[in-house]
């Protein structure tokens, strides 16, 4: 008698279909929350930074009396992609003056605004990590928002939406539609 079926080993098609669609399925799940890590990394970095701006300020105030304005830092922003920070207001002005500077490159611009009696202000952070055209914007303010001395020429930050004294999203959605 003889045998048609004499298998010796391996996997049959169907086994590695299978397999095939299993790897599928988990990619399908796992790709989409890589990205959305990375980007949530990527947007720590401004409210790390903005708390490191808080600290510049606090310390030079003590000391002198005032805080410092310093404008926006690199001048733009590109997308998603990390540029060398530049402080536009040259030396021993803006963040020159204050003493800061992030180490290494940067996804974000920086810039700090102070009330016209120079015991206030608002500093906020702004990128388009995700790459859609919409950046978003973090902020933090010292003092309260008053005739209009207090405000912040970058786009997207509504400074009567920060809590005073907090690091936040300059928006109710940064932070959460996209991440």
């Amino acid at each position: 008698m003889k045998k048609f079926h004499n298998r010796k080993g391996g996997f049959t098609l169907i086994e590695l279909m299978i397999v095939v669609a299993i790897i599928g399925i988990l990619a399908a799940i796992a790709i989409p929350n890589f990205l959305r890590f990375q980007l949530k990394a990527k947007s720590s970095e401004g409210k790390t930074n903005l708390a490191a701006i808080r600290t510049a300020e606090e310390s030079y105030y003590s000391e002198f009396g005032v805080y410092v304005s310093s404008s926006a830092s690199p001048a733009t922003i590109d997308s998603n992609v990390k540029k060398a920070f530049v402080n536009v207001d040259g030396a021993n002005a803006g963040f020159d003056r204050l003493g800061w500077a992030p180490e290494g490159y940067v996804f974000f611009n920086y810039m700090v605004t102070t009330g016209n009696s120079g015991s206030r202000f608002t500093a906020t952070a702004q990128a388009d990590i995700d790459n859609d055209g919409t950046g978003q914007t973090w902020g933090y303010k010292k003092g309260t928002v008053a005739g209009g001395d207090h405000g912040n020429s970058l786009t997207n930050c509504v400074v009567a939406n920060l809590t005073p004294e907090t690091v936040g999203a300059c928006a109710s959605s940064y932070g959460q539609s996209v991440f």
